[in-house]
Formats: C-alpha cells, sequence, structure tokens
C-alpha cells in the first residue's frame, strides 16, 4: 500500500490543500504502517475536534529536500558552475522505508526543485551534459536504472515513484544507449539489446488486435490505409495523485465524461508536454483535451528510431529475421509519419487526429523531429526551417508553440530539449546560419538569467522580456537537469 491508496484520508488532504504542492503529502513518508494510519483516521475524522493536518503532521514526514551547503559562486562561469552541480543534484540508491519512491541500484541525476526522483525523458538531455563533462560514471548508472525499471516494471515510468507506474515518457531510451555506444564503443547495444526490445514491446501492446471497428488500444493506433502508429495513453484513468485537486477541478468543469477527462490528462503526462494547447480541441480551454485522440509525430520520430537500432543491432549479431522484421517496420513508419503528419500546403509537421481523421491546427516544434531524426525530405526541412525562423524564432530561442494559453509547453516559453531537438535538425540538413542563431539566442538566455540569479532554470521566457518560463501547476523550478545537460552539449 502506498499514500496514495489511502482512501478516503488521501482525497481529504489534497481536496482540502493540506500541502500547497500537490505533489507533497505522495512523497512524504509515513512515521507507521499505513493500513494502521488509514484505520485510525477512520476511528478519529468525525470526533469533534478533528484537526487534519494535525493528523496528518502526527503521522507522515514531509519528504525531506537533499542537505546541501552548496551555493552558486557568481565568479563561476555558466558550465563551471553546471560542473560543480552535477553531485549536488546525484541521489544515491537508497530507500524510503514506506514511501512512493521506486528504489534504483545505482546513483542517478534528479532535476532539481520538487523534482527529487529521476524522470524519464529528462535523463536523455542530462546525460549530454554527462557525457560533455565526463561523467561516464553517472551515465552508465542512469542507463542501468532504466534498464533495472524495464526488467522490473515491464517500461520505463514517468518517474520512479509509484504514483507514476501505468504511463510512461517519451521513448528515450535508445538514444541514451547511443550515448553510451559513443563512449564505451557499440558492443553496449548488444548489452541492452532485451530492454530495448520490451520497451519496444510495451509501446505496441495490443497492435494485433487492432481492427477498423476498433482502431485504437493502449498505445496503438491503425489508420485507414492499414498503418499503425503510436499515441500517448495511461493505464489508469483516475485523477493523477500529485495533481489529485487539479484534476478533479478539471473534470468538473468540462463536458467530458471524468474518465476520459482523467485519461487525457495523464496521457498529457506522458508526453512530457504537461500541458500545452497542442492538446485542446479549443487552443484555450483546458478541459477540451483529448490527447489520447492524437497520433503524435514526436512520439513516432522516436519509435522508429528505436526500430532502426533493433533491427541494426540484430543484424550486427548476425540475427537476418529479426533485422528484416524491424527494418520493415521502420519504413513503414517512416512513410506513414510523412503521409500523416506532413502537410504540403503549410509546410510543417502536425499531429494526426485519428478520431477527425485530420491533422491537429496546432503549429509545435514537435515538428522539429522529423528533422533530429532525418526523416524528412531535404525540401520538407527546408520548409519547416522557414517558418521556424519566422514564426517560432525568438531574441531567447524558440517557442515551444505559437500560442499563448497560460500552460508551461505554449508561448512564450522555451525549454532545453526542444532547443536541442531543433538545433540538431537544422544541421542535419546543413542549416547552419539558422541553427547557429537559435544556439546563440538559448546560451545568451540561459548565460543572462544565470548571471542575474546563480541558477538555471527549467524553462525560459524567449521573447523579448526574457527570464524565467510560467505558467503552468508549480513554479518554475530551479537545478535544472536537461538545462544543464543542453547548455554544457551547446556551448562545449
Amino acid at each position: 500500500m502506498y499514500i496514495h491508496e489511502l482512501t478516503p484520508l488521501f482525497e481529504a488532504v489534497q481536496m482540502q490543500a493540506i500541502y500547497t504542492d500537490g505533489k507533497t503529502f505522495p512523497d512524504c513518508v509515513p512515521k507507521g504502517d499505513l493500513a494502521h494510519i488509514q484505520a485510525q483516521y477512520e476511528a478519529e475524522r468525525n470526533q469533534p475536534g478533528f484537526d487534519l493536518k494535525v493528523f496528518v503532521t502526527q503521522h507522515f514526514d514531509e519528504p525531506a529536500a537533499p542537505q546541501t551547503n552548496y551555493q552558486s559562486d557568481p565568479n563561476r562561469s555558466a558550465a563551471e558552475h553546471i560542473a560543480a552541480l552535477w553531485d549536488v543534484l546525484t541521489r544515491q540508491p537508497d530507500a524510503e522505508q514506506g514511501s512512493s519512491l521506486i528504489p534504483l541500484a545505482q546513483p542517478y541525476i534528479v532535476p532539481g526543485g520538487r523534482f527529487r526522483e529521476i524522470y524519464y525523458w529528462d535523463s536523455y538531455f542530462t546525460m549530454l551534459g554527462l557525457q560533455r563533462s565526463g561523467r561516464q560514471d553517472l551515465m552508465q548508472s542512469m542507463v542501468d536504472n532504466f534498464a533495472q525499471l524495464i526488467d522490473q516494471v515491464g517500461y520505463i515510468p514517468n518517474g520512479n515513484r509509484a504514483y507514476y507506474l501505468g504511463r510512461s515518457q517519451p521513448p528515450f531510451f535508445a538514444l541514451m544507449v547511443g550515448l553510451l555506444a559513443e563512449t564505451k564503443g557499440a558492443a553496449i547495444w548488444q548489452q541492452y539489446l532485451p530492454q530495448l526490445e520490451r520497451e519496444y514491446h510495451f509501446w505496441m501492446r495490443g497492435h494485433d488486435l487492432l481492427t477498423p471497428s476498433h482502431a485504437a488500444l493502449h498505445r496503438v493506433v491503425l489508420l485507414p490505409d492499414g498503418a499503425i502508429l503510436n499515441r500517448y495513453w495511461d493505464e489508469h484513468a483516475t485523477p493523477r495523485p500529485e495533481s489529485y485537486r487539479e484534476d478533479v477541478e478539471l473534470a468538473h468543469a468540462s463536458e467530458q465524461p471524468p474518465e476520459a477527462m482523467y485519461r487525457h490528462i495523464r496521457a498529457a503526462a506522458e508526453s512530457g508536454w504537461d500541458f500545452s494547447s497542442r492538446w485542446f480541441a479549443d487552443a484555450d480551454t483546458f478541459a477540451s483535451i483529448h490527447t489520447t485522440d492524437i497520433v503524435p509525430v514526436d512520439l513516432n520520430c522516436l519509435l522508429w528510431f528505436l526500430e532502426k537500432k533493433l533491427a541494426e543491432t540484430y543484424e550486427s549479431g548476425g540475427q537476418e529475421a529479426l533485422a528484416e522484421q524491424y527494418y520493415a517496420a521502420a519504413v513503414l513508419r517512416a512513410d506513414a509519419i510523412q503521409h500523416y503528419c506532413w502537410q504540403e500546403t503549410a509546410g510543417f509537421y502536425f499531429d494526426f487526429d485519428y478520431k477527425t481523421s485530420a491533422q491537429t491546427p496546432h503549429y509545435t516544434l514537435a515538428a522539429l523531429f522529423p528533422l533530429f531524426f532525418s526523416l524528412a525530405p531535404a525540401e520538407a526541412a527546408e520548409r519547416v526551417a522557414r517558418i521556424v525562423e519566422d514564426k517560432f524564432l525568438q531574441s531567447g530561442g524558440l517557442s515551444t508553440t505559437l500560442h499563448r494559453s497560460g500552460q508551461q509547453w505554449d508561448a512564450p516559453n522555451g525549454w532545453a530539449p526542444l532547443q536541442w531537438i531543433a538545433y540538431r535538425g537544422l544541421l542535419n540538413y546543413d542549416l547552419l546560419r539558422l541553427a547557429t542563431e537559435v544556439r546563440t539566442n538559448w546560451l545568451n538566455t540561459c548565460q543572462n538569467t544565470y548571471a542575474e540569479t546563480g541558477k538555471m532554470m527549467e524553462k525560459y521566457n524567449v521573447f523579448g522580456e526574457g527570464g524565467a518560463g510560467g505558467g503552468g501547476e508549480y513554479p518554475n523550478q530551479d537545478g535544472f537537469g536537461w538545462t544543464n545537460g543542453v547548455f554544457l552539449a551547446m556551448v562545449l
């Protein structure tokens, strides 16, 4: 049993906002047996004078912030600051008795701030910086931890918390293995082949059960021409424990059935873009979220890469039949991405809504993933680049979308992972001038904010006003794992 399973205590704590941040209570550590605490709550809650806050304080310890004496040195450059910060953001493999933390066997990097655990897709961008810092030890540990999670859970959860079970995040594990292989040699691919295969099967679960009348199941979608692409999903259709009150209140404001709404919210959390007008039917209305209807261009590019690496690894191991199977799957996926996500009229890549059989109207930086993986035809890449320069490029870097909804994965915010995807994607097509401008603008934003605050931020405002980004369910966080990683990868 975990704290988020303590019905009705958990619901009362979250709905009464005993803690300002909804993530705090599910991260707490119980002082005793949870079943006993629950029984005590049932016995005491209707008694005169019962105080829920006092009860919680008596029975739970708040998650402890790691004790460090670290202080930013204003005389250090941003790169030197980050090199010193790696050890501050490192967590050792310990287990909190009775907490929601899923123990890992090796040390790992956390993003920072309220994020006290490992996060899946963040870690690839963090590893870019670890590679530049020569921290192969931590790169190896993090890949091993993710392999452990795949072996233990069957996939890599959003983060190593029990309340994240049921969803993953964008599948970057193959790219992490690739970074490690750059350092330790190509044999690394064979070492992690079982986990790469298992992750692929997780994403493709149910593909053999799809029919035209039942065109979507779990994370797979059958499209009109017989192609199969993927979507984001979550195995649960309940409020997220870490954002329980927010999800319940949103469901009350929506015309959608609550279970459908919760699934869409959770699927958006699996995307890592939580939240963005990208997932909304009405760009200004959170309650119109419909994530599971959408076939995202970036997710399918990532899975194309996984298919390609599985094929290459089987081929190098002499398993020709399996290699041919995955090469064929990659070819079919590449064709389907181009067919369903490329819009010739606009000259841009869009997500595809399988329910309406039409592309979504939202311009987002997800359109750069086909360039990052060199999947886009040269002419398409050049047309995407023109739109990026005309519409997305700002003095501080690239805006995530063109729409200001108040959500954190929309304008005016820029995020390190998407700057990297765009930068490397443009370089793949020798679009050097624009790539250089993206890099320069982003690095200037990071350096200027560091000079003012002594911190690297989770996200930034890339428009003229500049500085730390805003919006979303929680304040901007400093630390910050993937910002550190991308900064070093760009500057060194």
